[in-house]
Order: C-alpha cells, then sequence, then structure tokens
C-alpha cells in the first residue's frame, strides 16, 4: 500500500512510536526509511550500566540497523558492527526480520573514557562490517571498511559508498524527553535516503547510475533537504513521521508505504546456551564453575542464566 504524505490533520493524527516508514521521494529512484523508536530504545538502553555518550551510540546503531534491516526481502538478520582501539572496542546491534532489535557495547578494560562523546572518540581507529545473514543455508554475506568520519552516520556513509557504492545520505538522533508519569526517556530517530535505480538491465549502481543530469540534480536535491532534518523532528513523539517527509519533500512529492513495527527483542534463550555449554569438555565446564553453578550473562539484555557444574540448566 502507498500514499502520498500529507501534514497531519490535528494532534490526533500523530501515530505511535516504534516504526519504520519507507518512503520513496516523488517519481525519482530515490528511496528511504525512517524510523522512531521510543519504548524500544529506551528498554534497550536502560539494561545496560553504560555512562550517556556511549549509550547515545548504542541508540544510533539501533537506529541504523534498524532502517538498513528492514529493507531485507527474506526472513533473515542485519548485522552492525564496529570494533576499535578506543574507549568503546565493540559496538554491535542487529535487526531480524519481523522488527526484533537489540544492541550493545563492549568497553575496553584499559582505555581511559574521558568523556568523549564523539563516534570516532569512542571508537579509535579500526572498522565496520555489515554482516546479512539469510538463515542456515545460504551464505553470509559481509562487507567491511574501515572507521571513517567522526558520527556514527558519517561512517555508514562512508561504508555504503566504499562497499556498496550506493549514493547515501542519512541523520542518526539519539536523547532522553521528560515522559509524564515516567520520568526521562531515552528515544532514537532516523532518516536514511539512498539513490536505488531498478533492478535488471543495464543500469549500473553507486555514482555510475547518476550520470544522467536529471537524476543528479534529484539526489544533490533530496540530500541536501535530509541534512536539514533536525534532532526534535525525529525525536518528538508527538510529530508524525508523515510531517518530518512533508516538510523535507513536499516540493517533489513523496510516496510512504506500508509501516512496520519495531521492538527490543533479543535472541537468547536457556536452550542456546545450553547448546553452546555442551560443546564444551567436562574439564572446561569444571573450569567455568562458581560458588557451585555456571552463570552466564547476555550481553545484549543482561539476562542472567544458571546452569548445573554439568551445564544443564540449573532448576528452581
Amino acid at each position: 500500500m502507498t500514499t502520498s504524505a500529507t501534514p497531519a490533520a490535528s494532534p490526533a493524527a500523530t501515530q505511535s512510536d516504534n516504526f519504520l516508514l519507507p518512503f520513496q521521494v516523488g517519481e525519482t529512484a530515490i528511496r528511504g526509511r525512517i524510523v522512531k523508536l521510543g519504548a524500544a530504545i529506551d528498554q534497550i538502553l536502560a539494561r545496560h550500566p553504560f555512562e550517556d555518550p556511549i549509550k547515545v551510540l548504542v541508540g544510533e546503531a539501533a537506529a541504523l540497523v534498524a532502517m538498513m534491516g528492514s529493507s531485507l526481502k527474506f526472513d533473515g538478520r542485519l548485522i552492525f558492527q564496529a570494533r576499535g582501539d578506543g574507549p568503546v572496542s565493540m559496538l554491535v546491534s542487529d535487526y531480524s526480520a519481523g522488527g526484533a532489535l537489540r544492541a550493545t557495547a563492549s568497553i575496553g578494560a584499559d582505555k581511559d573514557f574521558d568523556g568523549q562523546a564523539s563516534f570516532s572518540g569512542l571508537m579509535g581507529k579500526g572498522h565496520v562490517a555489515i554482516t546479512v545473514d539469510q538463515g542456515p543455508d545460504m551464505e553470509r554475506y559481509q562487507g567491511v571498511t574501515p572507521i571513517e568520519g567522526d558520527t556514527l552516520g558519517g561512517a555508514a556513509i562512508s561504508y555504503f559508498q566504499q562497499s556498496e557504492q550506493i549514493p547515501t545520505a542519512l541523520k542518526l538522533f539519539v536523547g532522553k524527553l521528560a515522559a509524564p508519569g515516567h520520568g526521562e526517556m531515552w528515544r532514537a530517530g532516523g532518516i536514511i535516503a539512498q539513490f536505488v535505480p531498478g533492478e535488471g538491465g543495464d543500469r549500473e549502481r553507486g555514482e555510475a547510475a547518476l550520470r544522467d543530469l536529471d537524476d543528479r540534480d534529484a539526489w544533490d536535491r533530496a540530500a541536501a533537504l535530509l541534512e536539514t532534518t533536525q534532532a526534535d523532528e525525529l525525536l518528538d513523539p508527538g510529530l508524525a513521521a508523515e510531517d518530518v517527509l512533508y516538510r523535507l519533500y513536499h516540493e517533489d512529492g513523496v510516496r510512504v508505504f506500508d509501516r512496520s513495527p519495531v521492538a527490543a527483542q533479543c535472541s537468547c534463550t536457556s536452550d542456546r546456551i545450553t547448546a553452546v555449554l555442551k560443546q564444551y569438555s567436562k574439564d572446561d565446564l569444571r573450569d567455568m564453575v562458581e560458588d557451585g553453578m555456571i552463570s552466564v550473562s547476555c550481553e545484549f539484555c543482561r539476562t542472567d542464566y544458571r546452569f548445573q557444574p554439568d551445564g544443564a540448566p540449573l532448576t528452581v
């Protein structure tokens, strides 16, 4: 289903949080997605004992992978990972078909955080990897590029330019807003636009596809307009995504497609961890025992699991 984006008639026309909304600018090959996360990102970030600048980075990674993963045409998973030599040694988020989202970070034990807030300052030098997991019977695809740019958005744009050769513009925002009856809650939002020529024929990808002057002008205009997006437009729960798109692209026309839900959902289970523990020898399992049991904590959702010394689930 497609509709034209028009401004909301009244506050009652605003929409709920935790969704992705695909769109197309006019009749061009410029397509994009907008994401607004409320309770989903608050649940993810509330579980992690990170300093706020690191939580912002984790929130940006979650919004980014949701926008990227929502374009999957199959029942799979998209994984974003950044590794560096800075205070944050690893940043990872993944999105599964159906809208399951999770994200976390690893802090280098020997690195001084020192209040740094930028992506480049927190990550240092390293690389960005995007992995597309199409399921157990399909080969994984992975693209890897060096970390470039001062922001996570800049690093993602660099990835698309180098690995995918797809002209890309995007903005990411994460912040805390006061929620009546709940105090401050985390929110995240993002918008991405890409020049994606039609499949088939001899149309080329990336910059080569922008040889046509009309295509180049359309892309330059759309990218420049996207850059004007402000944090409050993507974080305000009272501002509909359609209104944001109308503000940006009403002169060119913009079509929106069916939105899809996003939820904070981890894939860890006791059965999965049990299966992993079964791969260890008895001696290895014995080395994992502390206070008479084996303890495993999920790095994503911080759920604690307890197992018997032989690796069997501990029943209460």
